[in-house]
């Protein structure tokens, strides 16, 4: 009871409503007419109102969540932390907002008992702050966000309580909400081969990860083959993670090791990792390389990184990161692959090392409705400058290795949305001549949550520009991979230069399918690609036009099932005019502006 009352005061002092928010931009009354007058136009006819609801987007008020979240904060700052408290809520009833709440369902009431809770002491090992420290308001901020990142956390929220005795003294109580941890997924390729994958993302409470995939085909062998992988999160408090994975089926055979401890946080001052494989029979050197071959390869492929952060605007409230950082990556073919012979230099044995300078800036912005459906979403906003020097000891001729890229991502002073851009240019020097190179740029724009009747709606819009120079002849770039088209599968779109333009209009329903959030989206894609030795205008163009339906719930670590109607005006000859998909859609994620290890660019 006592926990609820606490709760229930801080969330009103965290929480406030609407019409008490700091509202940064007020929309001007003509606008406000203009759209009350469409609005009751469209409303005359059932059709004309439902598209004004979907298409339509009048302007909203925009909301600082982070603003109000650190005002909540300072009024504390200063003030020594004397007790924390921890509490994991069941994964479905309660929220971080109202821990009364309890399952309404038979099916949820079952899972919470099934469900294993993240053990305290896990919880404990996340945080940046501990009893006898100062409060300070970014950290407490920032420490939400880390714990909210985590696949297995649906929320988290930090309360503050004044001591009642001592004015210098203040209680802090942790909530976090689990999803259940349990999830399957699967999916077939026409009739001849199929997987099934069954994974625990938070396996006894503490935060490590178990998976296992079954692998089927029936003509090649082994023909029901098994992947696995372990990750252990966080070991020792340090934000240290390691993954062990071993695999086994007719795409390949091997193990693999990656350890991780990242640029969490600007106040880590030491990053490294690394990264091992070992694949006895594989068809592609990385496991989502672009490059495919048709006999299998035996290789290893090994990674190690270091780097160390300096603050060098110690005075500014946003930090500014300078980085230095070294790193290694070496391939070793024990069977060289059968490949045409302009090919043989792409696959050759050969170690690059590699020294990076990186000047960073980042900081998070809270919204909602971008990738997920109704949680809470950080969104970066910064900028990153990385230059890399590598020598690259090849067996057919050492050579040089430069690479700058530089991106940044804000919201528009209009409040109208997120801009995210990015620019890079790669490339090696051997005897002088600039060889594997490549020049790529982005930009990406996500517009406000607009309100369209009881819906919310957004549009995004992404474009890119890729250019290979000089590159293998067995590279290339296609408009299939990472759906530059959606859905679009074309052996014969293949080229060194691309141009996409993506845009997705999203209408979030509020109506749920057997709890499972709601998204209706449609979208159109355009694409240009083809040689690198002519402008990209005078190149072969596609598109692809279409809608479709996501499912999701926030409550699972299960994928979003997405249901897709797509139709290609201007189809290559391997495609049909018409395309349709049921699969399943990884969460997509922000661009980071967090340094990293040193790495070229992929080409894809």
């Amino acid at each position: 009871m006592l926990l609820a009352i606490f709760v229930n005061t801080t969330v009103n002092a965290q929480d406030p409503q609407l019409d008490t928010a700091k509202v940064i931009q007020t929309p001007n009354l003509q606008q406000e007419h203009f759209y009350d007058s469409l609005e009751n136009r469209a409303s005359r006819r059932k059709l004309t109102g439902w598209l004004y609801d979907a298409i339509i987007t009048p302007p909203r008020p925009y909301v600082d969540k982070k603003a109000l979240a650190l005002d909540y904060f300072k009024e504390y700052e200063g003030k020594i932390i004397a007790d924390i408290k921890i509490n994991a809520l069941d994964v479905f009833g309660p929220t971080c907002t109202d821990t009364t709440k309890t399952a309404s369902h038979w099916a949820e009431r079952a899972a919470n008992k099934i469900h294993t809770k993240s053990n305290l002491k896990t919880i404990r090992k996340l945080l940046l702050f501990k009893i006898g420290d100062v409060l300070k308001p970014e950290l407490m901020y920032e420490n939400e966000r880390i714990i909210r990142d985590l696949p297995y956390i649906k929320d988290v929220r930090i309360y503050v309580e004044q001591d009642p005795i001592y004015p210098g003294l203040v209680n802090v109580l942790v909530l976090t909400k689990d999803r259940f941890s349990f999830g399957v997924s699967g999916g077939v390729n026409g009739t001849s081969s199929g997987d099934l994958e069954i994974y625990n993302r938070n396996i006894f409470g503490v935060g490590h990860e178990v998976s296992v995939k079954f692998v089927g085909h029936v003509e090649k062998e082994p023909y029901l083959g098994v992947e696995t992988f372990y990750n252990i999160k966080n070991i020792g408090g340090r934000f240290l993670d390691v993954r062990l994975g071993y695999l086994n089926t007719y795409r390949r055979e091997g193990f693999v090791t990656e350890v991780t401890k990242p640029f969490l946080t600007q106040n880590i001052k030491w990053g490294y990792g690394g990264y091992s494989a070992r694949m006895l029979r594989t068809d592609r050197i990385t496991n989502n390389d672009p490059v495919k071959v048709e006999e299998p390869m035996d290789l290893s492929v090994n990674y190690l990184w270091g780097g160390r952060s300096f603050n060098i605007s110690p005075r500014h409230e946003n930090i500014t990161e300078l980085v230095l950082s070294a790193g290694m990556n070496n391939w070793n073919y024990f069977d060289e692959p059968v490949v045409e012979p302009e090919n043989s230099h792409f696959f050759s044995n050969h170690t690059l090392y590699m020294a990076s300078l990186t000047i960073s800036q980042r900081r998070y912005i809270q919204d909602q409705l971008i990738y997920s459906y109704g949680i809470t979403e950080d969104i970066p906003e910064g900028f990153k400058n990385e230059f890399i020097y590598g020598y690259d000891a090849n067996e057919f001729g050492d050579r040089h290795y430069l690479h700058f890229l530089t991106s940044n991502g804000n919201l528009l002073l209009s409040r109208s949305g997120y801009l995210f851009t990015s620019a890079g240019i790669s490339g090696y020097l051997k005897d002088g001549h600039f060889e594997e190179g490549m020049i790529q740029g982005d930009v990406n724009f996500i517009s406000k949550l607009h309100k369209a009747g009881k819906k919310r709606v957004r549009t995004f819009a992404d474009l890119n520009y890729t250019l290979g120079i000089r590159r293998f002849e067995i590279e290339h770039l296609t408009l299939g991979d990472r759906d530059h088209i959606r859905s679009f599968d074309s052996d014969i779109a293949v080229g060194k230069q691309r141009l996409n333009l993506k845009l997705e209009h999203v209408v979030f329903l509020p109506a749920q399918f057997y709890k499972f959030n709601m998204a209706i989206f449609g979208f159109a894609d355009f694409g240009v690609i083809g040689s690198n030795r002519e402008l990209i205008f005078k190149q072969d163009y596609y598109s692809g036009i279409g809608i479709g339906i996501r499912l999701h719930n926030e409550n699972l670590v299960f994928e979003t099932f997405r249901l897709r109607l797509a139709f290609y005006p201007f189809h290559p000859d391997d495609m049909s005019f018409v395309g349709f998909s049921l699969d399943e859609q990884s969460k997509k994620r922000f661009i980071s502006f967090a340094p990293t290890g040193p790495e070229p660019m992929r080409f894809e």
